[in-house]
C-alpha cells in the first residue's frame, strides 16, 4: 500500500484496452451486481478533487476563530457565504459565493493519522485487511464502464495528472480498472498527455510515421484474413484515433475561451478542473484530480496563502461552469483529502507553525449529482478536535455516492476468489458506519 504513482495504466496498456474494447476479468462477468433499483440514478459522473496530503479543516470549511490564535492562526475572520449561517475561511471568497451549490460534511472521521492507511480508507471505505479493495474510481469504472455500455475513446477512469497513489486503485478488480493518468501539465502551452500528445513530434510527422509503417507491413497484406493481424490493425486504429482524432481534440484546452481559462486559473490545478469538465461532458464517468501540496507540517500558513486562492478559483469556477453547461445536476463533485490537520497549530520546533496529520475529525465537500447544496452535515466541537454531531465515516459518504450513481452499495462485488463481498456495505470490514447522507440526497 505504500506504492506511489506507479500503478496508473501505461500507454501500452491503454492502447490495448482501447483496441480490444475490453479485457476479460479472471472471474465470470455474470456475477456483476445489478443496477440499484432502490433509487433512480441521478448522477452520471464523478469529479473527485483529491487533496493529497490532507487539507486543514479549520483553514477551509470549518473555521474556528473563537478557539483563539493557537487554533485559527492568522485566519481569524471567516466570511459569510451566500447561504445564511454558513461561514468558511476568508481565503475562499469565490467558494463563499457558490455555497448554495455544495454541502459541507464537518464531522468526517476514521481515526487514522497515517497517509497510506487514511488514503486507503477514504478512497475505498474499508480499513486495510487481507483483501485489497478497489477505489471508488475503479468501482465506478466497473459499473459504468466498458461492461455496461461505455463507448468512449478514452478509458472511463481518468486521473489528472498523476495516479492518486498510496495503494493500487484497482484492488482485486485487476488492471483493467486502473486509472489512466494523463501526465503532463494542462496549463502548459501544449498539454502533453501520455500516449496521445508528444511535446516534440508534430501531427504531420505522426501521420508520416503511420504511412511508413503501412508501407513496411508487407506480411500483414499477404494475410488479410488472419485474426491476429486484424487485432493489430484494430489496435493501430484505436491508437491513431487518440493521437490524431477526437481524443486529441478533447485534451486541447486551447479550444476553450481564454477568459474561462483565466477564471479557472492558469495553473495545473485550475486547468485540471477545466479538463475534468470537458471529460465528463464527453461522457467519462470518473475523473480524479490529484491536487498535492497540502501536507503542511512546516510553514503551514505561508503555504495556505499560496494554495487557498488557487483552490478557490479552480473549485468555484468548476461548480459554476458545470452548472452553466447543464452538467452539475448529473455530476457529483467530491472534495476531500485523506484526513485533516491538527486543530492546534504546532508552534514548537521543529514545526514552527505547522499542522500535523489528523484523522479524528475533518471535512469533505460534495456537490451536484443529486446532492443538495447549501447544507452543513455534522458538527465538530469548539476546537475542531472531535465530531460533536452527526459523524460521517468514509463508507457512509462512498455508499451515498454509489446510490446516486445507481450502484447498489449492498450489491455483490465481483472478485477473483468468489468471496461474498458487498460493493459498499454500512458495516465495512467490521467497522459500522453512521448512515448514508439521506439528509442531503
Amino acid at each position: 500500500m505504500d506504492e506511489i504513482f506507479h500503478n496508473a495504466i501505461s500507454r501500452r496498456q491503454m492502447l490495448q484496452l482501447m483496441a480490444g474494447g475490453a479485457v476479460s476479468l479472471a472471474f465470470a462477468p455474470n456475477v456483476f451486481a445489478l443496477p440499484f433499483v432502490g433509487r433512480s440514478p441521478k448522477a452520471k459522473a464523478v469529479i473527485q478533487i483529491w487533496m493529497w496530503g490532507g487539507p486543514s479543516h479549520l483553514d477551509t470549511f470549518d473555521p474556528k476563530p473563537e478557539a483563539g490564535a493557537d487554533y485559527c492562526g492568522p485566519f481569524k475572520s471567516p466570511i459569510e457565504t451566500n447561504v445564511s449561517g454558513i461561514r468558511i475561511c476568508e481565503m475562499l471568497p469565490q467558494l463563499a459565493r457558490q455555497a448554495d451549490k455544495y454541502s459541507i460534511l464537518r464531522a468526517m472521521t476514521h481515526g487514522s493519522n497515517a497517509h497510506e492507511t487514511a488514503a486507503y480508507m477514504v478512497q475505498t471505505g474499508y480499513a486495510p485487511d487481507r483483501i485489497e479493495h478497489p477505489s471508488v474510481g475503479a468501482v465506478v469504472s466497473l459499473f459504468k464502464g466498458y461492461d455496461h455500455g461505455y463507448k468512449g475513446i478514452i478509458p472511463p477512469y481518468i486521473c489528472m495528472t498523476e495516479a492518486l497513489g498510496r495503494f493500487s486503485e484497482c484492488g482485486f478488480l485487476g488492471p483493467k480498472y486502473k486509472p489512466f493518468a494523463t501526465g503532463g501539465d494542462p496549463s502548459a502551452a501544449r498539454f502533453t498527455v501520455e500516449g496521445i500528445i508528444s511535446q516534440s513530434i508534430t501531427d504531420q510527422r505522426q501521420q508520416s510515421r503511420r504511412e511508413l509503417m503501412h508501407e513496411l507491413d508487407t506480411l500483414g497484406k499477404t494475410m488479410p484474413a488472419n485474426q491476429q493481424f486484424a487485432k493489430m490493425d484494430q489496435a493501430e486504429k484505436g491508437a491513431y484515433d487518440m493521437i490524431l482524432g477526437e481524443a486529441r481534440k478533447l485534451f486541447d484546452l486551447n479550444q476553450e475561451p481564454a477568459k474561462l481559462r483565466d477564471a479557472y486559473g492558469r495553473n495545473k490545478f485550475g486547468q485540471s478542473c477545466l479538463m475534468a469538465r470537458r471529460l465528463v461532458e464527453a461522457g467519462v464517468p470518473f475523473v480524479a484530480i490529484n491536487y498535492g501540496g497540502w501536507d503542511t507540517h512546516k510553514q503551514h500558513f505561508e503555504a495556505m496563502r499560496r494554495q487557498l486562492p488557487q483552490m478557490d478559483a479552480g473549485f468555484a469556477t468548476l461548480l459554476s461552469d458545470l452548472a452553466g453547461h447543464g452538467l452539475l445536476d448529473s455530476t457529483i463533485v467530491w472534495w476531500s483529502g485523506e484526513f485533516g490537520r491538527t486543530p492546534r497549530v504546532q508552534m514548537e520546533a521543529p514545526w514552527n507553525g505547522g499542522r500535523g496529520h489528523y484523522g479524528e475529525c475533518f471535512c469533505a465537500v460534495v456537490a451536484g449529482g443529486g446532492f443538495k447544496g447549501g447544507q452543513v452535515v455534522g458538527k465538530s466541537d469548539a476546537r475542531g478536535e472531535e465530531p460533536a454531531e452527526r459523524p460521517v465515516r468514509p463508507q457512509d459518504l462512498i455508499g451515498s455516492i454509489y446510490e446516486l450513481l445507481g450502484i447498489d452499495p449492498e450489491g455483490q462485488m465481483p472478485n477473483p476468489r468468489g468471496m461474498d463481498i458487498k460493493v459498499m456495505p454500512a458495516n465495512a470490514g467490521g467497522i459500522e458506519g453512521y448512515g448514508r447522507l439521506k439528509e442531503i440526497m
